[in-house]
């Protein structure tokens, strides 16, 4: 095989050996990003995808919502799913391209399929239309007393609605095994392998 011949043949080798794989990303966006902003992102991941050979499947927005802790101060975050097939590669350069972004404040890719042929996915174009941010009203905070705990966030009940004024501590001693001393020890835990003489 002459030189020319063999340079060529591994050009066309590594794209046969690539496999696709179909990965789904969710990123979240800062609760007060306005509609340009969502654009920019939908738009940089749209970029990448088309520049690396993969394609969008699926896009889906889930709407503003409340993160289980906060990050970079926010507590509450506009989630986007996005399904997307692609190389190896592809994974990469969104990574690269979403922590740079501004209005991105967390992403996570995860591989769905390892083996896909990406020629013979059907993409339906409403599928992959990524939908403007919605501006709802803002909802109150909790206070903070409540968000640490020390402050009870339930709505008081009465007697007369059939709750109690103290908290759930009855006076009427059925069921409390606390303090009696009547030797009957079935509320009382005790450790395991010991019996009540050894304990005493």
């Amino acid at each position: 095989m002459s030189k020319s011949s063999a340079s060529a043949a591994s050009a066309i080798e590594p794209t046969a050996l690539r496999r696709a794989r179909k990965y789904e990303l969710i990123y979240i966006l800062r609760p007060n990003v306005d509609t340009e902003g969502a654009e920019k992102v939908a738009e940089r991941i749209r970029e990448v995808v088309e520049r690396l050979e993969g394609k969008l499947t699926k896009v889906d927005n889930w709407g503003k919502r409340r993160l289980a802790y906060p990050i970079r101060k926010f507590t509450r975050g506009i989630f986007v799913y996005v399904e997307v097939a692609g190389y190896g590669d592809l994974v990469a350069e969104l990574d690269r391209n979403l922590g740079l972004l501004e209005s991105v404040i967390r992403h996570q890719t995860v591989l769905t399929d390892p083996s896909v042929d990406i020629e013979s996915i059907v993409v339906d174009p409403d599928e992959v239309t990524f939908l403007p941010v919605e501006q709802g009203e803002e909802e109150p905070d909790e206070d903070r007393a409540v968000r640490l705990g020390l402050v009870d966030a339930r709505p008081e009940r009465s007697r007369a609605d059939g709750g109690d004024d103290d908290g759930g501590d009855d006076d009427d001693d059925v069921g409390d095994d606390e303090d009696d001393d009547d030797g009957d020890d079935r509320g009382r835990s005790r450790r395991p392998g010991r019996s009540r003489e050894e304990e005493e």
